[in-house]
């Protein structure tokens, strides 16, 4: 069984869907994720969850197929995790790989498999409270700290993907010149006028949207220009 939704254009960017594909092997069953573990992604597994028969004693999920994840994937994990603990069965979640993997290290899960369960250590004998924060401490906090601002800027990456992609085939239009051309006429513009890559191509979008409307900076007309000269001269 396949389980799967689309994921809005406003938060994938690239227009990926989440699918998780089932099979049950004897009483295992093993889920195959494909996609991008971003909002929504928990609706599309506890529909694959709910196909799974009852009597299922193990769950495997192949993360292999993820390539990318912001902070909805730990409540993929999650779910995942809750779903095993109501079933009382193991659940196991592996084959992270590139920037999944990332997000994992960065949040201090075990990347082999994020829902193993860390090990029972001796009980100790209780010592007098610590006065500053450990090392180990302030270490997680400087992980974490570095993860929120990679996720981020992961996610304006993503929202700029489309308005330069449009202003890419603006150009690709109006100057007969290659996708690659395009791309450089518009960071050349960005680096002559000292103006965001994202602006530049809200500007030329734009320009074509209202013919009519206020007319960009001189600064960055004058950058246009010339990136249109030297790229397609």
């Amino acid at each position: 069984m396949t389980s799967a939704v689309p994921i809005p254009p406003a938060v994938l960017g690239r227009g990926r869907s989440l699918a998780v594909d089932g099979h049950v092997d004897g009483s295992r069953a093993v889920l195959t994720t494909r996609g991008e573990l971003v909002h929504g992604c928990t609706d599309v597994l506890a529909r694959a969850l709910a196909d799974l028969p009852d009597a299922v004693s193990r769950i495997d999920a192949d993360m292999s197929g993820v390539v990318f994840m912001d902070t909805a994937g730990l409540d993929f994990l999650k779910a995942l995790r809750d779903h095993g603990d109501r079933l009382r069965v193991p659940v196991t979640a592996r084959h992270w790989n590139g920037q999944p993997r990332r997000i994992l290290e960065l949040a201090g899960l075990d990347t082999t498999d994020p829902l193993r369960a860390p090990a029972r250590r001796a009980p100790q004998e209780p010592t007098a409270p610590v006065p500053m924060p450990s090392a180990v401490a302030l270490e997680r906090a400087e992980q974490l700290h570095s993860l929120r601002e990679e996720i981020e800027q992961l996610r304006f990456a993503i929202s700029s993907r489309p308005v330069i992609d449009q202003a890419r085939g603006i150009l690709m239009a109006m100057h007969a010149c290659t996708s690659e051309q395009a791309w450089h006429i518009l960071r050349e513009a960005s680096q002559l006028s000292n103006t965001k890559l994202r602006t530049v191509a809200a500007t030329v979008t734009a320009s074509t949207e209202r013919p009519d409307g206020p007319p960009p900076p001189t600064e960055l007309r004058e950058a246009l220009r010339t990136a249109l000269e030297r790229c397609l001269n």
